[in-house]
């Protein structure tokens, strides 16, 4: 059977061979990458093939190079050791497959792949090891906190190593050293690299102590001086090893790179990377389809434009763990169209060479030909988003009190809030907030960013003095850096009120109270489609602050009152002077507060009322006609990009009642009426429907490109050539 599935790919393959290669050579030309320099910047489509042991022997390598050719892949990441050999490696202990026989898998599957002008990763796997490695190197494996040596979790004929020790810093070393003499792979990327938890062998309890002065903490408490200090040191450990296996890597060849599946830290990433791959392969439980996204916008926010390739599996990706299984194909298409619009080079991995399913095969394919198609479109310069949502990875010394548990709701509400409303928005570390990395916004945008130092403090001012504006909720800026909490908000004279020493919640039966201008009998345009709403449900804590000058009061607090019995269920005081929004117009800048949790409220509860509020208070804040405006039904995640020629909008359909929990089973398609603008002194030559394939009418009036698009299924692209 499997050799009647590679006529038919190597059929189907035959005939775009040629002309992928002439087009692919082309387009580099055109945009000035050089072959050898810049390899990083060239695949756009990655494939990988993940061996399991008994494959050698058993699967059909040839029927795999067929299909990388038929989707256009031009990079691949190909099992070569670690835990197990594909190679016929003369590391000693280095387990070679049992089934490997005389032959080498990964050195065949490297030819073929070059032959076809692809670039080629070698992938390793250092997180286990085998009983002779074991007995040999004891002090090389892994200890519990009790002093047990780590069996592997899922695997008991296998022990876990220790991802700081000499395992990786002298065992590893030698394996990448002969798979670059060897085969001369563009890079070597490894899996599960960075440990699984903390290790208590003999190694880390002595380079710990050298380094702090400290013993290993016994629990992975956020706010544990002792761990805080551990996660400094394993963090600059890691980076040593990152730096060693590169050096040794550089050594055989120097464009070769070695690229790290994941790394705690996102700022040193970006310093260290020319190339970048997030490994969030599917969703799982309640994530959310925009998840992919959203990784894709934390890590551009750190390494900027760098080429990021986006890992997705096409089996579950649940806790029970069935790697033998297949995804929807709606599944598979919603989650890779996040990670397209969002600047993601797609990276399809399958696990194993054999195929149990192969109802994936054509849904890879339909999304790589469709990639592959629009190539030109998506080789983006910059996004063109002008609101930046702040996010910190410093932040691990917040969350001691009641009312600061569950701190990483701020950001998932705030993020679906914007997707809500339809604008275009990137993600901003908080540790890159010079003038350079902040220059492309209009508004930032802080979920609850409550440790922040001075300095950042001061950041966030020059922004506001520059034109910039901000929206900010809780306690945002009441914490140092080291989560000492500040006898004020570090932000206060820009919200224009003080902390009253107090937080107050959870608040059961609470309101706010939304009210026009008793003047002008106006409402604020924080209120649009609230105007008959009166009151609508609190938040669930709010801090107690008070303004500092006269600042308008569209929306107030009314208190906590009995919900039991329902005789007693009205309120004890009908309103109050207690603001639940403050609205700062500086004059250099606008400035929202929210003091309380209304990100993390409309994550848990998701009023819809709430949403309104925080989607009216962003569009006050940006104080600026939006890049693209979308008007129809449905959830549509909008992401705006800049190409040397183009520029595109990406609509991508959300719509879904799987949207919060269960995969995709179908698309409910939506339509949208679609206003763009156009950047400043650029001239529209045409504009496509990408995806669709068509040249749609449109309108040109003003500096806006007006058109509809129809019947969205997942994923569409609005293509503008600019003269």
């Amino acid at each position: 059977m499997k050799h009647m599935e590679r006529r038919k790919f190597i059929k189907s393959g035959a005939a775009i061979a040629g002309a992928c290669t002439f087009a692919k050579s082309s387009l580099l030309a055109g945009i000035g990458i050089q072959e050898e320099e810049s390899w990083f910047n060239r695949p756009m489509r990655w494939a990988q093939l993940t061996l399991v042991e008994n494959d050698p022997g058993n699967f059909d390598p040839d029927f795999w190079l067929s299909y990388f050719k038929q989707i256009h892949a031009d990079g691949t990441t190909l099992s070569a050791g670690g835990v197990v050999a594909y190679y016929p490696t003369d590391v000693p202990m280095h387990h070679r497959s049992a089934w490997l026989g005389n032959t080498d898998s990964f050195g065949y599957l490297v030819d073929g792949s070059r032959k076809m002008n692809m670039s080629v990763i070698a992938r390793t796997d250092p997180h286990a090891t085998w009983q002779d490695v074991y007995d040999a190197h004891p002090d090389w494996i892994a200890v519990t906190a009790n002093g047990e040596k780590r069996r592997h979790w899922a695997n008991p004929e296998l022990w876990v190593t220790c991802a700081l020790g000499p395992y990786n810093f002298e065992f590893m070393t030698q394996v990448h050293k002969e798979i670059m003499e060897r085969y001369q792979p563009d890079g070597i990327f490894s899996n599960r690299w960075a440990g699984h938890g903390i290790c208590y062998c003999e190694h880390c309890k002595r380079n710990f102590r050298l380094y702090s002065g400290m013993e290993l903490p016994l629990g992975r408490n956020r706010s544990d001086p002792t761990y805080i200090k551990y996660t400094d040191w394993s963090t600059n450990r890691l980076k040593e090893l990152w730096l060693l296996w590169d050096n040794v890597i550089r050594q055989q060849k120097a464009t070769s790179r070695f690229i790290p599946n994941g790394f705690p830290d996102k700022v040193i990433t970006g310093q260290l990377s020319d190339i970048v791959f997030t490994d969030h392969q599917a969703r799982n439980g309640v994530t959310m389809p925009w998840a992919n996204g959203k990784g894709a916008k934390e890590l551009r926010a750190s390494i900027g434009m760098k080429p990021l390739g986006g890992i997705f599996s096409v089996g579950v990706e649940e806790s029970y763990r069935w790697k033998d299984s297949v995804q929807s194909e709606e599944e598979i298409r919603i989650w890779v169209a996040e990670g397209t619009a969002n600047g993601m080079r797609p990276w399809f991995t399958k696990f194993s060479g054999v195929l149990y399913d192969k109802r994936w095969l054509d849904v890879v394919d339909k999304i790589y030909q469709e990639h592959y198609r629009n190539e030109p479109y998506l080789r983006n310069t910059a996004p063109l988003a002008r609101v930046g949502m702040v996010f910190s990875e410093q932040s691990g010394n917040y969350g001691r009190e009641k009312w600061q548990q569950k701190s990483g709701d701020h950001e998932l509400g705030m993020y679906h809030a914007l997707i809500e409303a339809r604008i275009p928005f990137e993600m901003v570390n908080d540790r890159l907030l010079e003038p350079e990395h902040l220059k492309p916004f209009k508004l930032l945008v802080l979920p609850n960013i409550a440790t922040l130092s001075d300095k950042q403090c001061e950041q966030f001012r020059k922004f506001v003095e520059g034109g910039g504006n901000l929206l900010a909720t809780f306690e945002t800026s009441l914490y140092d850096i080291d989560g000492k909490k500040r006898p004020d908000f570090g932000l206060a004279d820009l919200f224009g009120i003080s902390f009253e020493q107090e937080v107050e919640g959870p608040m059961q039966n609470s309101y706010l109270r939304l009210k026009g201008n008793q003047e002008t009998n106006k409402f604020h345009p924080v209120l649009k489609g609230l105007e008959d709403a009166f009151r609508i449900i609190n938040t669930i804590h709010m801090a107690n602050v008070k303004p500092l000058t006269k600042l308008p009061d569209p929306v107030t607090l009314i208190p906590s009152y009995p919900d039991l019995p329902m005789e007693h269920v009205y309120p004890r005081v009908p309103d109050t002077d207690i603001r639940g929004l403050y609205l700062n117009d500086t004059g250099s800048g606008r400035i929202a507060y929210f003091p309380g949790d209304i990100d993390r409220t409309f994550w848990q509860i998701m009023s819809n009322d709430h949403g309104k509020l925080l989607q009216n208070t962003i569009r006050w804040a940006l104080n600026e006609e939006p890049i693209v405006d979308i008007k129809g039904p449905g959830v549509i995640d909008v992401a705006v990009w800049r190409q040397e020629r183009s520029m595109t909008v990406h609509l991508v359909n959300l719509t879904n009642p799987m949207m919060m929990k269960g995969p995709f089973r179908e698309f409910i398609p939506v339509n949208a009426q679609v206003s763009i603008k156009i950047p400043r002194g650029e001239k529209v030559e045409n504009v496509h429907l990408l995806i669709r394939g068509e040249i749609p009418a449109f309108k040109i009036k003003e500096n806006y490109v007006i058109l509809t698009v129809s019947q969205i299924s997942d994923h569409e692209i609005v293509g503008i050539d600019l003269a």
